[in-house]
């Protein structure tokens, strides 16, 4: 009773600080909020407490300061006033906030008696974890809990102002400012409340509002090519951007604006990525050299990506600036260049540029292009005394390859490439025609090196036979330090690799991807035979279109007991019958392990609703099913992998 007595002083002393003419304006207003069809006079009257924090919330909506008296409210009353105040209120509430309350803690009854005490600034944390969590609930759980709050609200906020600006700036018609645009009543009524976005006095209706109150708090950005103007680099003027993304950049009078607000960012920018550009050799030279400090040759990029673009330069007369940026960034970790039109002479000079580099390169990827030839420089002989001369790609990990029409003559260079490279991790060859030949160079390449620290590698859809397989998988037996991950998925094995896969699995592979490779119902019997000692290593195997039927059931139920480590399973598509759920049930029932997932779509595995909810009601993992079940439509429809 003390405590609420002391309450209600505080907002009658905070309620009497207002302004008559304040008061009245209140009290009009919240009576006005009447329904449609009831009496004003049959309406209660509002509360003090409510009719205070209206009142401070129309104050800071309209930027003003509020009464310095409300940040010396005790706990409860300041818990609820900050609950209550939108985004921008809240916004200009923290502004406004004395320095010295930052540092305040909390000096309720609870926190005397047990010395417990909590600061200011975690209840506004946690008031714009929850602004955040109304706007985009979808996006709460891909936030780490640390984060802030604060932060990611208005950087999300101004990316949502931007994205509805480009649609307007896109309309033949327009023809104002890009300052000028108005933000939809859709967005400001997360930041304003509703009641507030039909107010004649409103300032944040234009987008030049938005950039110059809450700027400072923009980190990532994603720009389309109508916004790329010089108009939007005043905009942004206030931003310390860290990662910036262009789209549909494709013309000069898109260049200079870009070159303008890469200039203004290149003290703080770490990550720049081009999405469906058009990058002439003068446009790249440009933007290099907009990344540098006039006489000083480096800069803070550690992603320069481009992917789906053209990257049209004349390999042997390459643009200085793009040629010194790549040489002398030493804080680059992660190249790009995936589907953008590269040929093996300029793929080739990118490759010899970042060899002989000073960078910490960590990953490149020059995936989805056409470049078969760009290794045919490098033999046997022209590896020698490299790595000690330095012509290495020592901090290289991560190399992607994928769908550049390489073949066998391409992937015997790679062998000898890879000698540059003697820190690889990670290799993706897929979806290039190597076939036996080609996997017989690595073979060689692990042979030669049975120390490599290459862990992971994807031979997916390389047109692969069952004996260049069989042969590679031998090999790795053999080696010092076998693969982790492998996958020769989407290659015509058929049912004979089933032996050597087995005991590939008994080593040391953590994860295994032989999908849609022909095992069939005889591929299945073989490995269950084969799979008489545990699996300790397995974490994760893939063994989805290989039409194995019932047998795949079999080879399941006899695996997960044996795999301790097992977490994931792909069995889709696999033609089995009804009877190969309930095996799967009892080795779920008997088994010790940890699996989280058991893809079971495309097979013809239950038989009514009520099977498919009971199972996910009994098998679980941390509250999630287990098993992944077909829907009722298509439980009953085979698939068929076959042309």
């Amino acid at each position: 009773m003390k405590r609420a007595h002391n309450d209600q002083r505080e907002l009658q002393s905070f309620f009497l600080r207002l302004s008559n003419q304040q008061r009245e304006q209140l009290q009009r207003e919240n009576w006005s909020l009447s329904s449609d069809n009831q009496s004003t006079m049959t309406k209660a009257p509002p509360s003090l407490a409510f009719l205070c924090i209206q009142s401070l919330k129309l104050q800071l909506l309209q930027g003003d300061n509020p009464i310095p008296d409300v940040y010396e409210l005790p706990s409860e009353l300041f818990d609820g006033v900050i609950s209550h105040l939108p985004a921008l209120a809240l916004h200009n509430f923290q502004t406004h906030m004395p320095f010295k309350c930052w540092d305040n803690y909390e000096a309720g009854d609870d926190c005397l008696t047990s010395g417990r005490k909590r600061p200011r600034n975690d209840i506004l944390g946690s008031s714009w974890k929850l602004l955040f969590k109304v706007r985009w609930p979808e996006l709460i759980n891909s936030v780490e809990p640390s984060a802030d709050w604060q932060q990611l609200y208005w950087e999300k906020h101004l990316q949502n102002c931007v994205d509805e600006a480009a649609e307007v700036a896109m309309r033949p018609t327009f023809s104002g400012r890009i300052s000028s645009i108005h933000v939809s009543d859709k967005i400001l009524r997360y930041i304003c409340h509703e009641e507030h976005t039909n107010c004649q006095k409103c300032v944040c209706t234009e987008l030049s509002f938005h950039f110059q109150t809450f700027g400072p708090y923009l980190r990532c950005l994603r720009l389309l090519n109508v916004l790329c103007v010089t108009e939007t680099c005043e905009l942004l003027r206030t931003c310390k951007l860290k990662t910036l993304v262009l789209r549909w950049i494709r013309s000069e009078k898109h260049v200079e604006p870009l070159c303008k607000l890469l200039s203004q960012n290149r003290e703080t920018l770490t990550s720049l990525e081009f999405i469906h550009c058009k990058l002439s050799s003068t446009f790249i030279s440009a933007i290099c050299a907009s990344l540098h400090e006039k006489d000083i040759h480096t800069s803070g990029i550690q992603r320069f990506y481009i992917k789906a673009s053209s990257f049209d330069i004349d390999p042997l007369a390459a643009p200085p600036a793009f040629i010194s940026f790549l040489n002398s960034v030493r804080s680059l970790q992660s190249v790009h260049f995936c589907d953008s039109h590269l040929d093996r002479h300029i793929a080739r000079m990118i490759f010899s540029t970042l060899l002989d580099s000073s960078s910490g390169l960590s990953t490149l990827d020059i995936s989805e292009n056409n470049i078969s030839g760009w290794l045919s420089t490098f033999s046997s002989r022209s590896v020698i005394g490299s790595l000690s001369s330095g012509k290495s790609l020592h901090s290289l990990r991560k190399l992607n390859v994928r769908g550049n029409e390489l073949n066998k003559y391409d992937a015997e260079n790679l062998s000898h490439a890879l000698l540059h490279m003697p820190g690889l991790e990670s290799l993706d060859l897929s979806g290039n025609p190597i076939e036996d030949s080609g996997i017989r160079s690595l073979i060689s390449y692990f042979k030669k090196n049975p120390d490599s620290p290459l862990a992971d590698l994807n031979l997916e859809n390389c047109e692969l036979s069952c004996c260049g397989v069989i042969e590679f998988l031998d090999t790795l037996s053999t080696v010092e330090k076998p693969l982790k991950f492998l996958s020769v998925a989407d290659n015509a094995l058929g049912s004979e690799v089933a032996e050597a896969v087995m005991n590939s699995l008994t080593v040391s592979i953590e994860s295994l991807d032989i999908s849609s490779i022909g095992l069939g119902p005889v591929g299945f019997l073989e490995l269950g035979k084969r799979l008489v000692k545990g699996v300790k290593k397995l974490m994760s195997i893939n063994i989805s279109k290989n039409r194995g039927g019932l047998e795949t059931a079999r080879f399941l139920s006899k695996l997960i007991p044996l795999a301790p480590k097992l977490v994931s399973v792909d069995a889709s598509y696999n033609l089995m019958p009804a009877e190969s759920l309930l095996m799967l049930c009892d080795s779920l029932r008997s088994a010790k392990g940890d699996l989280k997932r058991l893809d079971m779509t495309g097979n013809i595995c239950i038989s009514s609703e009520a099977d498919h909810s009971s199972l996910l009601d009994e098998f679980q993992h941390n509250g999630e099913p287990i098993f992944v079940l077909p829907s009722s439509s298509t439980s009953h429809v085979p698939y068929d992998d076959e042309p």
